[in-house]
């Protein structure tokens, strides 16, 4: 009966450290996968990822190709802007809105 609590208690151990271990590399992925602050863009599209911990609200300038530039009032978090050929930036244009 005791190497049977035995065996069961290194189990139950083994088990738990592995789970933690997947746990962790499961909330590291998503963060190390996350888009930068400010402008990019992907093969065929550009964003503008306002990165906030206070909620703000700012205003962006985004410079299009043949076209007129324009401001855009974005939230936090991801915002897309159009097509990565369309698109040449976009910069925080030092306000909120």
């Amino acid at each position: 009966m005791r190497i049977r609590r035995l065996v069961t208690s290194t189990l139950a151990a083994t088990a738990l450290v592995f789970t933690s271990l997947g746990t962790v590399a499961v909330t590291a992925t998503p963060a190390g996968a996350a888009a930068p602050c400010g402008f990019y863009k992907t093969g065929s599209d550009a964003y503008y990822r306002h990165c906030t911990s206070d909620g703000s609200r700012v205003v962006i300038k985004v410079r299009v190709a043949k076209a007129s530039d324009y401001e855009r009032c974005v939230a936090p978090g991801t915002t897309w802007l159009g097509a990565a050929g369309k698109i040449q930036g976009a910069h925080y244009a030092g306000r909120t809105c």
